[in-house]
């Protein structure tokens, strides 16, 4: 991709909190992916993160076999395990992007393969870097759409020009709509938006950004995305859950654990995506 085309996008991502790279993986690699993880699933290999039962959400909703998310729930830090994974977090195209929107070579924090079926509920809106604490300033996500994702399958939304906000400590979000029980207010004036996705499109936005998706409504439609977070590759701090992290040239790297707590304080559940 040209110079020009690049600093086009990171002047849009600056401006709205947020860019889409339409196109940027191929129908082939989508595929590829999308096969991958099915046989992981088909076959029952590690990895897979079973939902907990929801504060005192209703048991059918919430962590019970009629659950969707339990019958295909998603694979946590698959590059830790699994070599294609890793291939697709450290990926060419998706650092050419995240270099010019750092300024720097990143490093590799997070990967997460959702399956999102019919039937499945969403996360709430909430902000990444709640959960990653990227010190100095904040993480970076890759969201790679594996499907084409819309308001009826439950696709992403995220609230414009909220990258400079603030962390905030949580809501309570409503377990009927959201598997995770964190939701962030939206701020006055700001409302969310859909981010319409084809497959193989891949949004980008900071750890500060609030975003978040509601239940997959349709019948018959998967919503499925390979989610990636980074960090500029001169951090100091990061939650302990995610190290080490990955340099683009494939080494694991120590750094050292924020302790603080972020904005409430203390240790919290769950993990960005949605």
């Amino acid at each position: 991709m040209d110079e020009t085309r690049l600093a086009e996008a990171a002047e849009a991502l600056h401006r709205d909190g947020y860019f889409i790279a339409r196109g940027l993986f191929l129908p082939e690699e989508v595929s590829d992916l999308n096969a991958h993880f099915g046989a992981m699933h088909a076959e029952g290999r590690p990895g897979f993160y079973e939902p907990g039962k929801f504060v005192k959400g209703d048991a059918k909703i919430a962590g019970s076999p009629e659950d969707p998310l339990v019958r295909w729930p998603r694979v946590m830090h698959p590059h830790r395990f699994d070599q294609k994974a890793r291939a697709y977090l450290l990926h060419p195209k998706v650092r050419m992007y995240l270099v010019k929107f750092m300024g720097q070579d990143p490093v590799a924090t997070q990967s997460m393969y959702y399956f999102k079926p019919p039937g499945a509920r969403g996360q709430a809106i909430h902000q990444d870097n709640f959960y990653l604490l990227v010190q100095p300033g904040t993480c970076m996500a890759a969201w790679i759409a594996l499907d084409d994702s819309d308001a009826e399958n439950g696709g992403l939304m995220v609230v414009p020009n909220t990258q400079d906000a603030e962390l905030v400590c949580p809501d309570i979000a409503d377990s009927k709509l959201s598997f995770s029980s964190n939701q962030v207010p939206v701020p006055k004036g700001k409302k969310p938006v859909y981010a319409e996705m084809k497959a193989g499109d891949v949004l980008f936005f900071n750890g500060n950004v609030l975003h978040g998706s509601g239940p997959n409504r349709s019948k018959t439609r998967f919503r499925r995305s390979f989610i990636c977070h980074y960090a500029k590759g001169d951090l100091a701090r990061i939650s302990k859950y995610y190290t080490p992290v990955v340099s683009m040239d494939g080494r694991d790297l120590m750094v050292e654990f924020e302790k603080s707590g972020g904005p409430c304080g203390g240790e919290w559940e769950g993990a960005p995506g949605a």
